[in-house]
């Protein structure tokens, strides 16, 4: 719960210490970034392809002009989605950290938050929405085909 405190009552009762000086190597010291999620690009890239079949099959089975422009205004926002985080991990300052290639990620797995998991469970997370969408874009192409 909060509670208000004047500030005449807040110099009474704080501790007010004065900013630590920083030396100059300490105030520019450069930092480690780590911008990637370190899976394999080729993820990324069935996540994206999922993603816009799923799109490209609902433009086919419900092909109406007038549905052109939202569908293009998706598909820039998917590729968006992905291509300006891929951007973003390669962008400077210059890092040393990178996404882990298919050997690396099929022998370590990856960390996560929850503990380790193997390259397929950490592969089955990763797809697991997008496949399901594809799926079900699939279920409605069929029942609309059969409803016609």
């Amino acid at each position: 719960m909060s509670k208000h405190i004047a500030p005449a009552r807040i110099g009474e009762i704080a501790t007010i210490v004065p900013a630590p000086d920083l030396a100059p190597a300490q105030a520019h010291a450069p930092t480690v970034v780590d911008r990637t999620f370190e899976l394999p690009a080729a993820l990324y890239a069935i996540t994206v392809g999922a993603y816009l079949a799923f799109i490209a099959l609902m433009a086919v089975t419900f092909g109406n002009p007038e549905a052109a422009l939202p569908l293009v205004i998706i598909v820039v926002s998917i590729v968006a989605a992905f291509g300006v985080p891929a951007i973003w991990a390669r962008m400077n300052p210059e890092t040393a950290s990178h996404s882990l290639g298919w050997y690396d990620f099929k022998r370590k797995g990856i960390q996560t938050l929850s503990g380790p998991l193997d390259a397929g469970s950490a592969t089955v997370q990763v797809l697991v929405l997008p496949v399901l969408i594809l799926g079900w874009g699939i279920a409605v192409a069929i029942i609309a085909a059969t409803v016609r």
